[in-house]
């Protein structure tokens, strides 16, 4: 046992040595973990510690591998111990470089929201830092992973040319071909060109109709009036005609068309449409001064088409946005029923006239059957 010692001696203050460094680093890695956790739950109690999370499990993993990396070096020729220091080297680099760009892209991404929410209590538009978030983040673990593969000699020239201006041109035309790039581009349109910001209301078709709540590289994100979340590609969206309610001047007509029967007094049933109207708290007088003036009604009423058992009257009500008219008109169309009902002015159903007629006997069959 003494000869072992003798022996191995070096050998084993070597093992003992890298063991309690790495017990050193895992406990002090812990530690700032745990203070760090801490911070962040102080400045930004809503937001999730996972990047925090993924780099103390990242580190706690590099210690023990570049440990177990330094321990097998006790264990090699002399002639293996060059390959061993290599890969000692390369790990230490991934590591570090793994951490450096998790640190960056977290910093970035924390600033961009920082400056979002400043911009939002400001009332300023934040839909351009919403989407340069994204593209900053994105740069940041790109640049990461291309350093990686530099650091492997068979992929450094791949690297290489991927940072250069003909990699890069090289990278667009192969990704042209597919959607992806056409989304990126959507979406550079859609914060260049602005057709809608975040937070605006738009309707790109009846079944998406909601609030922006976000612009990606890829996708815009809605909020219909169900809370359901819109995910649309920017390809899309950006060849569509949608209509924007944020966009110029908020206030907005809304047409309330109501059927009424042919023997229904039609003066009566438009003036109680008018009345019921511009009795609605959320009516906007939309008239010129010359309309003032001449004492011109707030809400106008016509008479639109002469249906198979119907007449169709329809009043143009103004409200100050979309919201106001959608509340005006769900909230006018039960208070003009009920006004019909009270003045005996029919909303019909579909009437239909049935014709029978009776088949015609030869008088030879008649003879038959007496």
């Amino acid at each position: 046992m003494k000869d072992f010692l003798i022996t191995y001696k070096p050998d084993i203050i070597w093992i003992l040595g890298v063991a309690a460094v790495v017990s050193v680093l895992h406990l002090l890695t812990n530690l700032v973990y745990k203070w760090l956790l801490r911070k962040e739950k102080e400045q930004f109690p809503e937001e999730q510690p996972n990047p925090i999370i993924i780099i103390k499990r990242l580190l706690n993993a590099l210690w023990l591998v570049l440990g177990v990396i330094a321990i097998s070096a006790a264990f090699v020729d002399q002639d293996k111990e060059a390959m061993v220091r290599a890969n000692f080297r390369l790990v230490l680099y991934l590591g570090f470089l793994a951490v450096f760009t998790i640190v960056a892209a977290t910093s970035t991404n924390m600033w961009f929201k920082k400056s979002i929410l400043k911009k939002i209590q400001h009332q300023y538009d934040p839909t351009s830092f919403k989407f340069l978030r994204y593209v900053a983040v994105f740069a940041i673990y790109f640049m990461g992973v291309l350093f990686g593969i530099m650091a492997f000699p068979s992929l450094r020239g791949v690297a290489q040319t991927a940072l250069g201006g003909a990699g890069v041109i090289a990278i667009v035309i192969g990704v042209a071909s597919q959607e992806a790039l056409a989304n990126l581009v959507g979406g550079v349109f859609i914060i260049s060109f602005k057709p809608f910001r975040v937070g605006d209301l738009i309707k790109v078709t009846d079944a998406m109709v909601g609030n922006v709540t976000d612009i990606t590289l890829r996708h815009t994100v809605i909020r219909n009036f169900e809370n359901k979340m819109i995910v649309i590609p920017n390809s899309i969206i950006n060849k569509e005609k949608l209509i924007n309610y944020n966009l110029g001047e908020l206030k907005c007509c809304e047409r309330i068309e109501i059927g009424i029967s042919y023997d229904s007094d039609i003066d009566l049933a438009k003036k109680i449409m008018q009345e019921e109207c511009e009795a609605h708290p959320l009516i906007y007088d939309n008239r010129s001064l010359y309309e003032k003036e001449s004492d011109s009604p707030i809400v106008k009423t016509a008479v639109v088409s002469l249906n198979d058992f119907s007449i169709t009257i329809r009043a143009w009500a103004w409200g100050k946005t979309f919201n106001d008219c959608f509340e005006l008109k769900i909230s006018v169309l039960e208070s003009i029923k009920k006004r019909f009902d009270k003045e005996d002015i029919e909303i019909p159903y579909p009437y239909r006239t049935i014709v029978m007629k009776e088949k015609k006997v030869n008088r030879s069959e008649k003879i038959k059957e007496s």
